[in-house]
């Protein structure tokens, strides 16, 4: 298939950049290289035009991420931000894709199945360069609107006090020190925490801190199977003294919960700046290649960081 060819003066426009941005330590931190070989086989080209390369596209839409734009936004903000040309890899000069390029190029994705693929070669990077011993495991979820109660793959459900959501659900393993989101598996809302919650275990977890919906047998089997610990709130202990056990409870929950809190600032900058309220397209597919892209997105910030703070 034939591409387009960008960022021939991509030198000289670095050289007229008068200070560095954020995005430019975004495009360092990782190796581009296997991301652009898992994306190969796939083409966003319009009938009888060369493809954009998949990796400027696939940087676009982690911008898209970064900065919560829709896709007409995302197609205009090249014009104004030279950074965003940079990060992507175009030159000053260059045309940049239209809006139509990050529709057929997410179809592309969806259809080729690599959202995943792609969250865990990225991933693998960010955790050589941050994770040094594992300790322990966060394990939560997050319910997300659905982008239409018409979205037959998502499912009504109710928690008490709370008004009923139609959506989905990502259940989220992330490393307890950095806070580096480490798998996510995606399903419809009303699934239980604790049936979904070995899909986000990584592997040797460690202490893996969880709420009390994950408590039984299905879960604490997977965490050991894993070669973990389970550490789960309880709700209840045996006793005769009842403020004995009031106290035995309170001295298990609570390093649990001072730990274990850590996730929720993750879905909290996922909802609050990187759009994640709800979903933008319909289908179970989209809705994992959403949630994925925010945790990639994420993910590549946080280590940022983490690095940024080493040095």
């Amino acid at each position: 298939m034939s591409r387009r060819r960008i960022g021939q003066e991509a030198f000289g426009f670095a050289q007229d950049s008068k200070s560095g941005s954020t995005l430019d330590g975004l495009s360092r931190v990782i190796d581009w290289a296997p991301t652009d070989r898992r994306l190969a086989t796939i083409s966003s080209a319009a009938k009888g035009e060369p493809a954009w390369p998949p990796l400027a596209l696939f940087k676009a839409t982690l911008l898209a991420v970064w900065y919560d734009l829709s896709d007409v936004k995302l197609a205009e903000a090249p014009d104004d931000r030279s950074s965003f040309r940079r990060f992507c890899g175009f030159s000053r000069s260059e045309p940049t894709p239209e809006r139509t390029a990050f529709v057929r190029f997410r179809k592309a994705l969806v259809a080729a199945g690599l959202d995943k693929a792609l969250f865990d070669e990225i991933t693998a990077q960010l955790k050589a360069k941050a994770i040094k011993v594992k300790t322990g495991t966060l394990v939560d979820a997050t319910i997300i609107a659905s982008a239409s109660e018409g979205d037959t793959d998502g499912h009504w459900v109710k928690h008490r006090g709370k008004t009923a959501v139609h959506g989905y659900k990502a259940h989220v393993g992330a490393d307890a020190d950095t806070a580096l989101v480490e798998e996510i598996a995606v399903t419809p809302a009303n699934i239980n925490d604790g049936r979904a919650g070995p899909d986000a275990l990584p592997d040797n977890p460690g202490d893996v801190y969880a709420d009390s919906a994950y408590r039984g047998d299905h879960f604490g089997r997977a965490v050991l199977a894993k070669g973990g610990t389970p550490r789960i709130v309880a709700t209840g202990m045996w006793g005769r003294d009842e403020a004995e056990v009031r106290a035995r409870l309170e001295a298990h929950n609570q390093p649990i919960r001072r730990i274990r809190g850590r996730i929720e600032k993750i879905f909290g900058t996922w909802k609050r700046s990187y759009g994640l309220r709800r979903m933008r397209w319909r289908g179970m597919a989209k809705a994992g290649l959403q949630i994925r892209l925010t945790a990639i997105a994420y993910n590549l910030k946080r280590c940022l960081n983490i690095v940024m703070v080493a040095q």
